[in-house]
């Protein structure tokens, strides 16, 4: 009796072991809701945010799955896309700092005119100054990235811009509070805008033109609704660049193992942050390209010209830094770490 005990034992603990999802093999799904304002055939979402999901889900054996909501398809507007996250309305977010103005103040040093000169160097430098400088900033979420995109250009429907006077009476769409200063600073009337409402405020003659990345442009359809592109001149900063947050709901990274915690770890970070700041920078050049190729013409400022622009947007720091004493922060600190970080991070080649 007992070894037929021991045999029907050892029977089913072999059983256990050759039938997935049983004994050792047992693992509990995590499923993630992750959403944001980018276009399902954006670059970034195809690119950066599906790649992502897709690598998180091979990392964890299957154990984390994804469900994808681009383009606000689970509700709300773009701006309330950390409170969602915050909130656990869904449990990862990709979006702008910047949609909301002023809430996120010390962010706004990657946003000044002129300060970042790439996407990779610029995104590590982000996350760094998250951690040593900002951390209570996101203290209501658990922060994944962190990072900037490519230079930030100028687009125009009707009239080209080759230099700062011309941008005196166009309305240009700014992305955020910083950048819509700079606009202002520049002699443009400057119009904030998320990212979805360019088509249509373009089509309609709600704004003339739009500071954005050359990456963007071909999921918004913009290479089509302008004719001119204004860059800078090359190694020189960059007219203004964005601070994105990629952030997960607090109480759903708690509940997770230690394992899967794990998984989320290794794919958050300074590295995955210039990783996403690189698919975006990756995708300039061929976005240029295309409005190229469609018969846009593209104008690069000189070195005096883009010198000019400096000048003229040249306050908007100090103006920020005073802000930031206001608020309670030191301002000449924050500003001086964030130069010292993007110089640390700086590209050799750049």
């Amino acid at each position: 009796m007992m070894q037929r005990r021991t045999l029907i034992q050892s029977a089913a603990a072999a059983a256990t072991l050759a039938t997935p999802g049983l004994g050792v093999f047992a693992q509990q799904v995590v499923t993630l809701k992750f959403h944001t304002f980018m276009a399902p055939t954006s670059n970034v979402y195809l690119n950066a945010h599906k790649a992502w999901m897709e690598k998180v889900e091979k990392d964890s054996g299957g154990r984390i799955r994804f469900e994808g909501y681009p383009a606000m398809q689970l509700g709300g507007a773009p701006n309330q896309l950390y409170d969602q996250a915050r909130d656990g309305v869904v449990d990862i977010v990709w979006t702008l700092a910047g949609l909301t103005p002023g809430r996120f103040p010390r962010t706004e040093v990657f946003e000044l005119p002129f300060i970042t000169m790439d996407a990779i160097g610029a995104s590590r430098a982000a996350w760094e100054y998250l951690q040593t400088h900002m951390a209570d900033e996101f203290k209501d979420v658990h922060p994944l990235a962190f990072h900037t995109h490519g230079a930030g250009l100028l687009h125009s429907k009707n009239k080209p811009i080759i230099s700062a006077a011309d941008l005196r009476g166009m309305k240009m769409r700014g992305p955020t509070r910083q950048a819509t200063r700079l606009l202002s600073a520049a002699g443009a009337s400057a119009v904030g805008m998320p990212l979805p409402q360019i088509p249509d405020a373009l089509s309609k003659g709600v704004i003339d033109g739009a500071a954005l990345p050359w990456e963007v442009i071909p999921s918004i359809k913009v290479d089509e609704l302008t004719q001119f592109h204004s860059e800078f001149a090359p190694g020189k900063p960059a007219l203004y660049n964005t601070a994105f947050v990629m952030v997960m709901n607090q109480r759903k990274y708690a509940s997770l193992s230690p394992e899967i915690k794990r998984v989320i770890d290794d794919n958050s970070g300074m590295e995955t942050s210039a990783w996403f700041g690189k698919v975006q920078q990756d995708q300039d050049p061929i976005a240029r390209k295309m409005a190229i190729d469609r018969g846009n013409k593209v104008h690069v400022f000189t070195e005096t010209q883009t010198e000019e622009f400096m000048k003229l947007t040249g306050a908007i720091a100090n103006e920020w830094v005073q802000d930031m004493n206001k608020r309670g922060h030191d301002g000449d600190k924050l500003l001086a770490g964030a130069k010292a970080l993007i110089a640390k991070h700086k590209p050799k080649t750049a």
